[in-house]
């Protein structure tokens, strides 16, 4: 297992490039140059130790020594140790959903963007609890199972969007269903689901599924992200505008926040609504819930004693940058005795 301290460090690499199109600038123009001064046979024989290879090889040098310093900056760091640690929590599945009416932009910058946020913010106060994130829209999908991964979580999290399910429609009911599958601990007690949407085009007996998983004891909190004005639903191609989205009789469809049908999930899974127009307060709201229930012991394993491993590419780049102030750029003089290319045979005709 492996950690990367500082990875923004990364972007130093970009210098390799920039090198290299200096360097052929910089030999264009000395070619371009001795052009004007002599011909090709007399600048070979004015300067007979110049060596083209030994310029190239000094700028591959000098790109590895930039690629080995750029890695000590990111500092990446091996784990050492695997150990088993006992954690304390609660199993919390999101849902999350990824309809089209979620690309309303009534609440900024749009519906989807903003219930990722929430759901990221959540995690980053979660300590001990483990996590996992369902989509739905016409139908629900599992994004990720129930972990204590945050990191990964949070990655595949930000790669949702309106394009994973091709039915549209929000089959809150399929959530809740396939929820009901991610706890896959019998002793867990307290188990969480909190359903982020715009309440929106719901299909099915959703409050009849809601009080299935409440009696199987799943709390259900739905998180409301969206205003009651509403806002039309726009359609965008590589982020720009190509239009709104329009029913069957050619209007413009206006999505709402459908606060009611949020409502009444919650209340019938023993949950709560929570607004979702502040995040600070969502997350304030959620942590308060979290640490108001029993936690539950268990077990999992996770890399210990992570060891910097900056030195070995801090070395790398020194010796690289000393072995190209000490490469000279003319022949070497034992190479040059090999005759490797019968040289002097071809001068002597």
């Amino acid at each position: 297992m492996y950690q990367l301290e500082q990875p923004i460090y990364f972007y130093v690499l970009f210098a390799i490039p920039a090198v290299v199109v200096l360097f052929l600038l910089v030999l264009a123009w000395k070619k371009h140059t001795q052009k004007k001064f002599a011909d090709k046979q007399l600048l070979k024989k004015l300067s007979p130790n110049q060596s083209v290879f030994k310029s190239v090889l000094k700028v591959l040098v000098i790109c590895l020594a930039i690629a080995c310093l750029s890695f000590a900056m990111v500092n990446p760091k091996i784990g050492t140790k695997l150990e088993t640690v006992k954690r304390e929590g609660v199993d919390v599945v999101f849902a999350l959903d990824v309809s089209k009416s979620m690309l309303a932009e009534d609440i900024a910058p749009n519906r989807l963007e903003k219930s990722k946020q929430l759901i990221t913010q959540i995690i980053n106060s979660l300590a001990g609890d483990r996590i996992g994130i369902i989509g739905y829209a016409g139908s629900a999908f599992p994004q990720v199972p129930i972990t204590t991964d945050f990191s990964s979580t949070k990655l595949f999290l930000n790669g949702m969007n309106t394009d994973m399910v091709s039915s549209q429609g929000t089959a809150i009911n399929e959530a809740i269903q396939m929820a009901e599958t991610y706890y896959n601990d019998e002793e867990q007690t307290n188990r969480v689901l909190f359903i982020v949407s715009d309440g929106e085009d719901h299909e099915g007996n959703v409050a009849g599924i809601a009080e299935e998983a409440a009696n199987k004891g799943i709390k259900i909190y739905t998180i409301g992200v969206g205003t009651l004005q509403g806002g039309p639903i726009p359609i965008k191609r590589n982020g720009i505008l190509q239009y709104y989205k329009r029913n069957q009789n050619n209007e413009q469809v206006i999505t709402r926040l459908g606060e009611e049908t949020l409502k009444e999930i919650a209340d019938e899974a023993n949950g709560q609504y929570i607004d979702g127009s502040s995040t600070q307060e969502v997350v304030d709201t959620v942590t308060a819930i979290l640490n108001g229930m029993d936690k539950k012991e268990f077990e999992a394993k996770q890399f210990t004693d992570f060891k910097d491993q900056f030195q070995w590419f801090l070395g790398g780049a020194l010796f690289l940058l000393l072995l190209d102030v000490l490469l000279l750029e003319r022949k070497t003089a034992w190479v040059k005795r090999l005759n490797l290319f019968n040289e002097g045979d071809k001068e002597d005709k």
